[in-house]
């Protein structure tokens, strides 16, 4: 766009790191389109609690603005809430409450229906129903994180800074001292199926690692969880492993909606595994790493350690980061440039 907008921006998440014990993805990116937008001349006003500094006690207020009110604004941006029960669908004040679902409510009735403000609706989680009326309401544009969105939505794929994968180094990474040949980064929510075909059974002959939230193991003993970690931890732990498996949910997976982990691993040099059940899986990493089964996952495992520190090496290193070209922010921008022109896109084209 060739003028400034003004947009209000709903996300129920950190900027910085945030705290611990918390899932929040999009910390790995969402500051990236933010900037991103910002960059493009546009105006953003944060409409949801600052979590930055009540939670986390990290002042940005030098540099962003958050409004808890109505403020006056051209587009309404939802990172999409929906209800979990006991957290969000509980009264205002009761015990473990959070306000995000009551607060977006506000926002869709104050903006979308009741001004008819251009509302852009980023189902992160796929979470929105395929009937939901917002869906056919006109002055929203639903988006959805995948190479192919639920009919009538737009690709809007999580974002990587230009700068980042530009300046990454495929033969530095290579050279790494990594004492993990495998390690996963991420909560259980959904991916315990995909766990336990590819994951599991490799972790039983490899050293390994997996932090986050999970909380139903023991159908797997022999798996180290460390729970939980810091954000900043995230690029520590990939950053010492050969590579990870890219686990997810099937809705992901039938989508080609590929998360955050994908270039949280590749950008330190951690290959990712890629089940090829994956729709569009040859879009996202090269085909030498996608794995069928289990078996597949130990063999690859094996090879990596032998060429581990080689120009082999550094040579699937530097495709994989070819392949996150697909993310760059600018492309993402581009997209949103469209819907604010009128003109949105569909899918992502085919390379």
């Amino acid at each position: 766009m060739d003028h400034e907008v003004k947009i209000g921006y709903s996300f129920w998440g950190f900027l910085g790191s945030g705290v611990t014990d918390t899932p929040d993805g999009g910390r790995s990116h969402r500051r990236v389109l933010i900037d991103g937008l910002r960059s493009r001349g546009h105006d953003l006003l944060f409409l949801q609690p600052d979590r930055d500094f009540i939670e986390a006690g990290l002042d940005l207020s030098g540099t962003y603005t958050w409004d808890v009110g109505l403020p006056e604004i051209d587009i309404l941006f939802l990172e999409w809430r929906w209800p979990i029960p006991r957290r969000n669908t509980t009264w205002c004040g009761a015990a473990g409450h959070t306000c995000d679902l009551h607060r977006q409510q506000e926002l869709l009735d104050h903006y979308t229906y009741g001004r008819g403000t251009l509302t852009i609706l980023w189902d992160k989680d796929r979470q929105l129903p395929a009937d939901d009326p917002l869906r056919t309401t006109g002055n929203v544009v639903v988006c959805e994180a995948a190479v192919h969105p639920t009919p009538g939505a737009v690709s809007l794929l999580f974002p990587i800074a230009d700068a980042a994968l530009t300046a990454a180094d495929p033969a530095a990474l290579a050279a790494r001292q990594r004492d993990l040949p495998l390690a996963y980064v991420g909560n259980q929510y959904d991916r315990d199926a995909a766990f336990d075909t590819f994951f599991a059974p490799a972790a039983a002959s490899h050293r390994h690692v997996v932090a986050g939230k999970w909380t139903r193991t023991d159908g797997w003993p022999h798996v180290t969880f460390t729970g939980r970690v810091p954000f900043a931890e995230v690029a520590e732990i990939y950053g010492r492993a050969l590579a990870t498996v890219l686990l997810l949910p099937d809705r992901y997976a039938r989508a080609g909606q590929m998360t955050q982990r994908l270039f949280e691993a590749a950008l330190t040099g951690c290959l990712p595994l890629t089940p090829s059940m994956i729709r569009s899986a040859d879009r996202f990493t090269p085909r030498w790493l996608h794995v069928d089964d289990s078996s597949e996952v130990v063999a690859k495992l094996t090879h990596l350690e032998r060429i581990a520190g080689t120009s082999e090496h550094a040579e699937l290193i530097s495709v994989c980061l070819q392949a996150l070209d697909l993310f760059r922010v600018s492309r993402q921008l581009d997209a949103l440039d469209k819907i604010l022109a009128g003109s949105p896109g569909r899918e992502v084209a085919a390379s």
